[in-house]
């Protein structure tokens, strides 16, 4: 990489990620000398970042927290508002913030000067989320700890909790995090299974960054991880063909329902009727449909049909 402003932003990139650096594979990520890096070091410590080096076999180099904020054009107030607001999108999953938003904030904490970072948890402490009920939400030093492990590739040990409740203990390759809008997953090697899977952030535990670095295996799907994704909750989840009318106009459904449910067509000023295809639950779509607050008819799946009965008695008993 000869284009010197180029170099230093994908080297400061790098450095922002919590792990220290290798000046090594630093040069081989960024295709240059080992000297090429401790001039570039150099610069960005004549910027302002504060990058420490550590001497010896397994030595390297490491953004650190400074005095105050490295020269990122963000003052204090800033800085706490962009770190809040990324915690909030981050621990419950809200459609559209993705992984790009999760790596942010794992960046932007890492150089966090202390104050800063006692004002944020302070904020998020003393905060009480409204949330619809959409999904699980995640603790987001979770996320943070995964995005930091798949950036720079080390290897993730953490406690997990089954759909069924079984707990066990894993040691991954983590290969990348996906969001679906209302939860998280990680793809990763599972090194005590000896095969790709794929977990839910959410019954994550204890996440701890060993250190050991990996090179990243191929995925089955030529290095797609949502495609990967996909197929492997098609092997968990089978596919629902849905077919449902409502007595609302489109816009006041398509308002109330997630996007990835489908957007419904209007069969005249106040109805519509959706058709299109899910690997939920039975369970969460029927609760999605309660939530539309209109009238509606399933005509498809039968199996819907029947939940939606069994739930309507239980709530009639309930409300008895």
């Amino acid at each position: 990489m000869t284009d010197t402003p180029a170099r230093l932003l994908n080297l400061l990139s790098l450095l922002q990620t919590p792990r220290e650096w290798p000046g090594s594979e630093l040069a081989e990520r960024l295709q240059v000398s080992p000297r090429t890096i401790r001039r570039d070091i150099d610069r960005l410590r004549d910027l302002g970042y504060p990058v420490e080096a550590t001497k010896g076999a397994v030595g390297g180099y490491r953004l650190v927290a400074g005095a105050a904020m490295p020269p990122l054009l963000l003052d204090d107030e800033e800085a706490v508002a962009i770190a809040v607001g990324l915690r909030a999108g981050a621990g419950h999953a809200i459609e559209g913030v993705d992984e790009a938003s999760v790596r942010a904030l794992a960046k932007l904490e890492q150089v966090l000067p202390a104050r800063l970072r006692h004002r944020v948890s302070s904020l998020q402490n003393a905060t009480i989320p409204l949330t619809r009920g959409d999904g699980a939400t995640v603790d987001p030093r979770t996320l943070t700890t995964l995005a930091g492990t798949v950036t720079g590739r080390e290897r993730l040990r953490f406690d997990y909790r089954s759909g069924e409740g079984a707990e066990s203990k894993r040691l991954v390759e983590p290969y990348r995090l996906v969001s679906t809008g209302r939860r998280w997953y990680l793809v990763a090697y599972d090194l005590g299974r000896e095969d790709w899977r794929t977990f839910r952030v959410d019954r994550v535990r204890d996440p701890f960054a060993t250190g050991a670095r990996f090179t990243p295996r191929e995925l089955p799907t030529g290095g797609d991880a949502a495609e990967f994704f996909s197929a492997s909750m098609a092997r968990n989840q089978p596919e629902l063909a849905l077919d449902i009318s409502f007595a609302a106009p489109a816009d006041r459904v398509s308002s109330r329902l997630p996007g990835y449910l489908g957007t419904p067509e209007p069969t005249g000023p106040d109805t519509c009727r959706l058709r299109s295809r899910s690997q939920d639950s039975l369970e969460w779509i029927a609760l999605r449909l309660a939530l539309v607050d209109c009238e509606f008819t399933v005509h498809h799946p039968p199996a819907l049909s029947e939940h939606l009965g069994e739930m309507g008695a239980r709530l009639t008993r309930a409300s008895a």
